[in-house]
């Protein structure tokens, strides 16, 4: 069985996990959550092995290489990344409401690269510019970066959904959202993480660049965008940390910083740059 045909029995995997965790939500019923979680837990093995196949099987046709270089192997590597910071926040919380709101986009992800037409899933040999030991360190730190940015996302969500609670007393789903306090803390960490992250990301890539192209910086839309959105989200912490942003404001600003982070993934791959590889 190939790596391909794994990673799409875990798409139905994580759109199971998903109808449960929305279930739960909707119903309150935990037993529901704690299903959910027994399907993703084995799921994300799978997709760890998964890719640790295609990364074995790349040998096996002699272009060994990590599974990070195209289009098709990165929203792969986003969704496991997604996938494991939800977990990690679900064990170290105890609450099972965010999985309804991550593991759409672990899903949805995977659904893109394995069906979309313009996307192939066959293993590809590296271009020059890609053959460097920078390769495996630059992509991890983005992607988590990019990761941590849609958990933070998907927190921002759940605190305004949190703010339209007008019904004391009465059930609806919005009652077993964590309360606004731990979410805007919790966002906070994930922005925290996803900086630290692309900061690495945008500097490794300036010294690969370096090697590869003979320059640290070359404003190429790729390096300018994720230059845009380390600025949306460095302003996030400056308006936390300096000016006592807190709750919705840092919520809006977030769901920017996503929208940045989405186009830098997506959007300036149609741009003419040193990046084009990327599409493919």
């Amino acid at each position: 069985m190939t790596s391909p045909i794994i990673l799409s029995y875990i798409i139905y995997i994580y759109f199971g996990a998903f109808m449960l965790y929305l279930c739960m939500l909707v119903m309150g019923k935990e037993v529901l959550g704690r299903l959910a979680t027994y399907l993703m837990i084995p799921g994300f093995i799978g997709h760890s092995m998964a890719i640790i196949l295609r990364w074995h099987e790349s040998y096996k046709i002699g272009i060994g290489h990590a599974p990070l270089s195209n289009l098709y192997e990165s929203l792969i590597f986003f969704s496991w990344t997604i996938t494991l910071l939800y977990l990690l926040i679900e064990w170290r919380t105890k609450n099972r409401t965010l999985g309804a709101f991550a593991t759409p986009l672990s899903f949805l992800t995977m659904a893109y690269a394995s069906y979309s037409p313009n996307i192939s899933s066959r293993i590809q040999p590296l271009i020059p510019a890609l053959k460097s030991n920078w390769l495996i360190t630059h992509v991890i730190t983005c992607f988590f970066g990019y990761a941590a940015f849609a958990i933070s996302f998907c927190l921002s969500i759940m605190f305004l959904l949190k703010q339209l609670d007008r019904k004391p007393g009465q059930y609806t789903f919005i009652n077993i959202i964590p309360g606004s306090d731990i979410l805007d803390e919790l966002n906070y960490q994930m922005v925290v993480i996803g900086f630290f992250m692309l900061t690495l990301g945008i500097i490794t890539g300036a010294v690969w660049a370096h090697s590869a192209w003979g320059t640290y910086w070359s404003w190429d839309p790729k390096e300018t965008w994720s230059l845009i959105t380390w600025f949306i989200y460095a302003s996030v912490l400056h308006c936390r940390l300096v000016a006592g942003w807190r709750g919705k404001s840092i919520a809006i600003l977030c769901f920017v910083g996503f929208v940045c982070v989405l186009f830098t993934y997506f959007g300036v791959n149609y741009l003419p740059g040193l990046h084009s590889y990327a599409k493919s």
